[in-house]
């Protein structure tokens, strides 16, 4: 005999479900940082190859994240969610024993094809099970803290796992957490209505292909030049597949983006953003990692905690982000969130081998996780809001894979400005470059920001202005 679970109930326990695989996504994007030089050393991997260990998970994430979220819509968003946290699960236990470089970059890619397909249908599953506006709110400011504190958070169980055990750990603990959630999701989450329809697989190898082809002509512009014939043919490659793919979304009968979610300025406008925020705050999670313990000589451990400022500050902005999308729209504060990151990049650039940490990081940092906090949960409501239910899987998987390839070109172009600037065998130069590209990066937020702040400006006085004409069409008779 069954016992029943109060509704209340099952939803809070679903909702903490979904958010702890969310948090699991998220920290594998970046746990593996504090361990790369032990990953270098203990599988003989070159400094250019070492950045796939980061890059494999996310470019797979991020290329196939529509396709998951197209996947969720059809089959069922509990169901994939299943299958993708199964994949992620074997293959972290996988890469944990990984024996090579090129075995750990397999498993690593497997990791991110596992991710894309749970990933969409985390976020589908919060938006459509939430009873009402105020609810659906709520949670996505809690997955907004979980998203946007688990990259810094990654950091810190990377370094507490790498310096009291092996980097193999990094990736092992996802085994006991996979196997937990998957144990309990058919108890308290629901299975999502199943939609008729065929996949765009071509969407998806285009799509994927481009952005391998982008990052990879970034990563190595330094090596082979900016305007070598194999940089220029890499980008004109990765260009060429992106038309490609753009193409074939318009002629497909059920295409993997749909273009339509594009139309409306808003959505685009905050997609973008998304995009260049997650991109500029990868030089907090490896040029900064680089710092603290090549110059700074921190261990692991102790470089981990020394992003504990900048987390709690993100979850601490993340928290109160939903009361001021309420009291002062979503747009001025993804603009006062903006800006501050700009600031924070700045701020850093100036570090040089005589900085300490407190004097030269630790201001920055608490500044950048509280305008990240107030920047990524409105973009999220932008992004989301005006979208059918039965479209909700292919806007999640939209919104995430602008921030994953956004991660994975944001990085490719830092670390090739921090490489074309640097020196062999020392850290710091190049370091204020990479900061700055940041910087630069937040700035064109800041400019889409500020365009749509104006915007529901002006809409909103066209609004009043209209509702007092009609007023004063009303009242004109009576006064006759």
């Amino acid at each position: 005999m069954s016992i029943r679970i109060p509704a209340e109930r099952r939803r809070t326990v679903g909702l903490a479900i979904v958010l702890v695989a969310q948090l699991m996504l998220v920290l594998d994007a970046t746990v593996v940082n504090v361990a790369l030089p032990h990953i270098q050393e203990d599988l003989d991997f070159s400094a250019a190859n070492l950045s796939w260990v980061l890059n494999a998970y996310t470019l797979a994430f991020g290329g196939l994240l529509l396709l998951g979220g197209r996947l969720g819509d059809v089959f069922g968003r509990r169901r994939v969610f299943e299958i993708g946290l199964a994949l992620f699960t074997v293959s972290s236990l996988a890469g944990a024993f990984a024996t090579d470089g090129a075995f750990l970059i397999v498993a690593r890619a497997l990791q991110g094809i596992g991710a894309a397909l749970a990933a969409p249908s985390v976020l589908a599953l919060l938006t459509t099970s939430a009873p009402d506006d105020r609810a659906r709110n709520r949670a996505l400011a809690l997955f907004t803290a979980v998203s946007s504190a688990g990259a810094s958070l990654g950091l810190i169980v990377g370094g507490i796992l790498t310096d009291l055990g092996s980097w193999r750990l990094t990736l092992l603990i996802n085994v006991p957490i996979g196997l937990a959630v998957l144990a309990l999701t058919r108890r308290f989450l629901d299975e999502t209505p199943r939609r008729a329809g065929r996949f765009d697989f071509l969407g998806a190898i285009t799509v994927t292909g481009a952005a391998v082809g982008a990052v990879y002509a970034l990563v190595t512009a330094p090596d082979h030049g900016w305007t070598s014939a194999t940089t220029l043919g890499l980008l004109g490659g990765a260009a060429a597949l992106l038309v490609i793919f753009v193409v074939a979304e318009t002629r497909v009968e059920h295409p993997l983006l749909r273009l339509s979610l594009l139309k409306l300025p808003s959505r685009a406008g905050a997609l973008a953003v998304i995009a260049l925020l997650v991109g500029s705050q990868f030089s907090m999670f490896f040029l900064a990692i680089l710092y603290v313990q090549r110059v700074l000589d921190f261990g692991p451990l102790q470089a981990g905690f020394a992003f504990l400022p900048l987390s709690l500050a993100i979850f601490a902005s993340s928290r109160i982000s939903a009361g001021l999308v309420s009291r002062f729209g979503a747009w001025p504060l993804l603009l006062a969130g903006t800006a501050g990151m700009v600031v924070s990049f700045l701020w850093i650039s100036g570090i040089d081998t005589s900085t300490s940490y407190a004097a030269g990081m630790l201001g920055p940092m608490v500044l950048n996780g509280l305008s990240a906090g107030l920047a990524f949960m409105p973009t999220t409501v932008i992004v989301l809001s005006k979208v059918d239910p039965e479209h909700a899987g292919s806007a999640s998987g939209l919104l995430q894979t602008m921030q994953q390839l956004g991660g994975a070109v944001g990085l490719a172009i830092i670390v090739s400005v921090y490489t074309s600037h640097g020196v062999a065998g020392q850290v710091v130069p190049g370091l204020s470059q990479g900061f700055t590209t940041s910087a630069i990066m937040c700035g064109v937020a800041v400019a889409i920001a500020l365009v749509g702040t104006v915007a529901v400006s002006l809409r909103r006085r066209a609004s009043v202005d209209d509702t007092t004409a009609v007023e004063r069409a009303v009242e004109e008779p009576a006064r006759v």
